[in-house]
């Protein structure tokens, strides 16, 4: 069962790139519209790149909340904080690349 919010990769890594897939994670909240412009671009670059990427609702954690209320959209790309407020599309498809 796939997880609320998970959008595994389809098929394998692309060709040419070692390791393990990156993943990244979409912190949003409802009502965002700068969540929906995010996620409409991290979906289309993880689809090019076969990147796993998952959305996760900061209401739904008060640490969450209280670290990223004024920064949403928020990119993480393994873990680690990439974007916020917009996502760029170049600077994604760099990271996921690098």
């Amino acid at each position: 069962m796939v997880p609320p919010g998970w959008h595994p990769v389809s098929g394998d890594p692309k060709p040419g790139r070692g390791g393990p897939p990156h993943r990244i994670t979409l912190l949003s909240r409802p009502g965002c519209h700068l969540c929906d412009d995010a996620r409409v671009v991290i979906a289309r670059v993880a689809g090019e790149l076969g990147a796993a990427w998952e959305e996760r609702d900061i209401t739904l954690s008060a640490a969450d909340l209280a670290r990223y209320s004024e920064m949403v959209p928020v990119t993480l790309v393994d873990g680690v904080q990439h974007d916020f407020w917009r996502v760029s599309e170049d600077r994604l498809r760099a990271a996921l690349r690098g």
